[in-house]
């Protein structure tokens, strides 16, 4: 995945234009772009680059109180909602055009953690334990507690989450990055 490529494409995620004023005015404004911009170069196959980028996500890190680590793999067109805080453990798969919101915590305590498919919309509060799948195009709603995998096109609630709704498909991303329908 090319670096400019995601970077511009979690941009247009955030504001549906994808330059140059505008991805200026959201680097200097918005916590969660600000953050990926040093993820997304931090993956950087030149060493130097990748490793002054690192520096610096460590100090937005704990600026800013997100904290994914360089190896999360991340699809294109990915959205922190509200700057964050929230914690991704190291070996959560996330797909294309995906929203996370304020305190959402995906982990592990041993082995792998969850694999999260496209368009996916994570609310605030959400908890996703361990290795369980999220289908694409589903919706976790706030608070949950996610311990067991979750069909495509669900909507999930409750502690622990169980979804409540697969007859329809959800349309709630408008602003997708096109390149990764």
């Amino acid at each position: 995945m090319q670096i400019f490529e995601a970077i511009k494409s979690d941009l247009y995620r955030y504001t549906r234009s994808s330059d140059i004023v505008t991805l200026c005015r959201q680097y200097l404004t918005n916590r969660g772009f600000n953050y990926m911009v040093w993820h997304r170069i931090a993956q950087s196959d030149n060493s130097v680059v990748c490793r002054i980028a690192r520096l610096f996500l460590s100090l937005k890190m704990r600026k800013f109180g997100i904290q994914i680590p360089v190896e999360t793999s991340i699809g294109l067109g990915f959205y922190i909602g509200h700057g964050g805080p929230c914690v991704v453990h190291h070996t959560a798969t996330i797909g294309n055009n995906c929203n996370i919101s304020q305190y959402v915590t995906i982990g592990a305590t041993l082995g792998k953690s969850a694999s999260i498919g496209d368009e996916v919309y994570i609310g605030p509060n959400v908890c996703i334990v361990e290795e369980v799948t999220i289908g694409s195009r589903s919706l976790i709603g706030a608070g949950a507690v996610v311990t067991r995998d979750i069909p495509a096109g669900s909507t999930a609630v409750g502690v622990p989450a169980r979804p409540i709704d697969k007859a329809r498909q959800h349309n709630f991303i408008t602003n997708r990055w096109p390149s990764a329908m």
